[in-house]
């Protein structure tokens, strides 16, 4: 089933209403919260380190570390979501939540046709400490240990559910709960299992466990419009489906195994300049682990420098160590802002070195998967997108192969515009204009020629 049937989408369009902008009233039913879950939501992007004279509070690793996000078409409530995961815990704790408006005016990033419009909340449960990322992630952005998928009742799977639930597949995300929202503007209770039934058959489709895989059906607006003078709406679409999702979270999302024995590796996916402090670099640590004093080294668009990490933060936190699967902030030492750009690397010196040319197993997305509707010949130049990095390459096809067709798993030649960090078994993505066109992994480092180098002038 690929569409809701034209009686359905006529029960529904009576029913969407106005869900894009809402005012979130004060929570104030603390008997319906668990009293396990709190929460402290700030923004990832906009983290200041404090004046040396003022002590910050020290981040205590006292439950495991967990990247999630929530992905899906637009306007279905992933940014709603977020804001009600934030009210919901941080009533249950005493602390603040995130609003609304201040997810959704989260510093936009446009680059070759790509809208990156990421907000990061922090938050903890009864098991685990979340960073949670509010955008349909991309491969150069950030590494996801499990996802959100949201669906809005009044629409079912649109475009970009699809778009973006191919994507959590080729970056490696095994493991979605879908979140169906807005079931309070849906009446018909069948159309909330034809929507359920849709969804599961898509993740099936995608290579995911459809048939288990965990759905709540809620509704996130209800679960923001709480006050004194207006109870509790709904409750069980509202505040106890958020409960009842973070839960499943907790249950089905596995705890991911991080590389904690091999040199650190920080892509960076931000640079800011700290007035009186110096260089702040952001991203989410691969692998390693970084402590205060560790030398450093950055490498990456033609560029290489060394410098010592003097600081770090994890959401407003500070650090002494740093971990793979961290979203942090570390201020380095007599660097400008503008010597270090997205893309590079901060790791251990010596450790890495960018590469050119790479052979690669690709798969090529069919036109059913979103991807080409035509086959390509070598020399076709798409943009590789891998960690936070995005580079044109020329392909060349193996052997004496003339074309490669749309669905295709093939053996590829990728050579880029200039030498980038790559190493065997990396992800990476391809893509051409708009586009994602397939995905693929380094299966071997190869060494450019005097032939490659001609080719890029």
């Amino acid at each position: 089933m690929t569409s809701l049937s034209s009686a359905c989408q006529s029960k529904m369009a009576t029913l969407v209403g106005f869900r894009a902008c809402f005012s979130a009233l004060q929570l104030s039913s603390p008997g319906l919260l668990h009293s396990s879950y709190k929460l402290c939501a700030v923004p990832f992007t906009q983290r200041n380190f404090a004046a040396e004279a003022k002590a910050k509070k020290t981040y205590a690793r006292d439950k495991p570390h967990v990247n999630i996000g929530t992905i899906g078409h637009v306007d279905h409530g992933k940014t709603t979501l977020t804001a009600a995961i934030t009210k919901v815990l941080a009533e249950a704790g005493g602390a603040r939540y995130k609003k609304y408006e201040d997810i959704d005016n989260a510093p936009e990033e446009k680059a070759r046709g790509i809208t990156i419009n990421a907000s990061h909340v922090e938050y903890t449960t009864a098991n685990r400490h979340y960073a949670h990322t509010d955008c349909p992630g991309h491969a150069d952005y950030v590494k996801l240990d499990g996802c959100i998928l949201v669906v809005a009742a009044t629409d079912g799977q649109m475009p970009q559910t699809r778009e973006h639930l191919l994507l959590a597949r080729q970056i490696g995300v095994e493991h979605v709960v879908v979140f169906v929202n807005k079931a309070d503007a849906v009446e018909d209770k069948e159309m909330l299992e034809l929507v359920e039934l849709e969804i599961r058959e898509l993740l099936t489709e995608f290579g995911y466990d459809g048939e288990n895989t965990p759905v709540v059906i809620g509704s996130a607006l209800c679960a923001l419009e709480v006050s004194a003078w207006y109870e509790n709406k709904q409750p069980d679409l509202g505040v106890n489906a958020v409960l009842k999702l973070l839960e499943i979270v907790d249950e089905y999302v596995p705890l991911p195994k991080r590389e904690l024995e091999k040199p650190f590796l920080l892509p960076i996916e931000g640079v800011y300049s700290i007035p009186g402090r110096g260089t702040v670099v952001t991203g989410t640590l691969e692998r390693g682990v970084i402590k205060k004093g560790d030398d450093c080294e950055f490498v990456g668009h033609n560029r290489a420098f060394k410098s010592v990490v003097t600081g770090i933060e994890m959401f407003h936190q500070s650090l002494d160590r740093a971990e793979a699967g961290d979203n942090l902030g570390a201020l380095v030492r007599g660097l400008k802002r503008e010597d270090i750009r997205r893309g590079m690397v901060m790791s251990k010196p010596g450790s890495i070195q960018p590469h050119q040319k790479v052979q690669a197993q690709v798969y090529v997305l069919s036109k059913e998967e979103g991807g080409r509707h035509k086959p390509f010949v070598s020399n076709f130049m798409p943009v590789m997108f891998s960690l936070t990095w995005d580079m044109a390459c020329r392909v060349h096809l193996a052997g004496d192969k003339d074309m490669v067709m749309p669905g295709e798993d093939t053996s590829l030649t990728l050579t880029l515009r200039q030498p980038m960090i790559l190493e065997k078994g990396q992800r990476f993505t391809l893509r051409d204009g708009n586009k994602t066109i397939g995905t693929g992994l380094v299966t071997d480092i190869l060494t450019t020629t005097e032939e490659d180098q001609h080719n890029w002038g």
